[in-house]
């Protein structure tokens, strides 16, 4: 629910919003073997109740409904955890103009936080809405939370939907 709210409002205001989703190719040819076998599994590309797990193109590997993109709104497709790694994201954002991220989604403690750290490295400003994000575990969630915070804000803010909408005009 906080997530809608705040895509709707960011919506209402005319802020861009852009969806990201991790998937590979259905031949998975830009899927390192080292992530395949990650952990000694194998479920990437594997046969799941939604499709294909993390394929592209597969129902499992769409944006639910609540959130689903609306005309306009660009849909990034990453092979990695961060949203920057073999994408266009810089280039849209810098197109626009934007110099601050609004950052939601899951897992809180990997996609994220890469996301976070990788528009740190490229001078973008970001807000974590710690609400509108989720992890495998909630220890995980919030010790992604207290490093975003350590040093006065290392990689950003963390804010929460009430206040994100609040602060819109």
């Amino acid at each position: 629910e906080p997530t809608s709210r705040a895509l709707q409002q960011a919506r209402n205001i005319g802020m861009l919003v852009i969806h990201t989703r991790e998937g590979h190719r259905p031949d998975l040819t830009d899927c390192p073997p080292a992530k395949l076998t990650r952990g000694g599994q194998t479920f990437i590309g594997e046969d799941g109740p939604m499709g294909r797990i993390r394929v592209r193109g597969e129902k499992g590997h769409d944006i639910i409904e609540d959130l689903y993109p609306i005309d306009g709104e660009p849909v990034i497709d990453k092979p990695g955890k961060g949203s920057f790694y073999a994408t266009d994201l810089e280039d849209i954002l810098q197109n626009r103009g934007i110099k601050t991220l609004v950052v939601c989604g899951v897992t809180t403690e990997v996609c994220v936080q890469t996301t976070m750290r990788e528009a740190n490295d490229r001078g973008f400003e970001c807000v974590l809405l710690e609400d509108c994000c989720a992890a495998t575990d909630h220890g995980n969630h919030l010790a992604a939370l207290k490093m975003v915070k350590m040093q006065g804000g290392v990689f950003g803010a963390v804010a929460t939907a009430d206040a994100f909408v609040a602060g819109l005009p």
